[in-house]
């Protein structure tokens, strides 16, 4: 079995993604049975999805987690639903900013994901890292791959996904202070536990 996780390049100004930070940590001490292969996405509305699809062909995934980070969590954030819209506060790394745009214009309003959520969150919760279910990913590149992914999946009951929110990782620019955040080894090993309990 494989099993896909992504994560994105820095945006707005930093030099680091927090979800890519764990997704590469997860690899290398990766020693599960499962082969784990990784995939790191742009942060371009563009681009993100075709990637993502280009990435879940290359490996035929038997379940995909794809991580973001979300610079205000204060813990591990599992995303239910994936909404139909973009609707951007600030430039993707293109320059795009699309407003109030539908993902697919033809395409329900929104996609559940179908991870075991409810089983992640108590293993994590039980480990002790701070977690929590989310009913928005947001309306960025995040809730685009993410809604992309899921409709990708909709005809298919053999693979599983969802997405992941982790927090800045200390020492970005956007941790300021007062802002929670989550260290790279934790943020990995909540990863581990969320496809532990696939």
């Amino acid at each position: 079995m494989t099993l896909l996780v992504t994560g994105f390049e820095p945006f707005a100004g930093e030099s680091v993604n927090a979800s890519w930070l764990a997704v590469e940590r997860l690899a290398r001490g990766w020693d599960g049975d499962e082969t784990l292969a990784t995939a790191l996405l742009p942060v371009e509305f563009a681009r993100c999805g075709p990637a993502l699809l280009d990435a879940i062909d290359g490996c035929d995934p038997r379940a995909i987690v794809c991580v973001g980070e979300a610079g205000r969590a204060d813990g591990i954030r599992l995303e239910r639903v994936a909404i139909n819209l973009d609707d951007a506060r600030i430039p993707d790394n293109a320059g795009a900013r699309p407003v109030d745009e539908p993902i697919d214009p033809g395409g329900p309003a929104a996609y559940f994901s179908t991870l075991p959520l409810r089983a992640a969150l108590d293993a994590l919760q039980s480990a002790g890292i701070p977690a929590r279910m989310s009913e928005s990913a947001g309306t960025f590149a995040c809730n685009h791959v993410f809604y992309e992914l899921m409709a990708a999946l909709a005809m298919r009951t053999d693979v599983v996904g969802g997405f992941v929110h982790v927090p800045y990782a200390p020492g970005q620019r956007g941790a300021v202070a007062g802002v929670p955040t989550l260290t790279t080894d934790v943020a990995a090993q909540a990863l581990r536990i969320v496809l532990g309990a696939l």
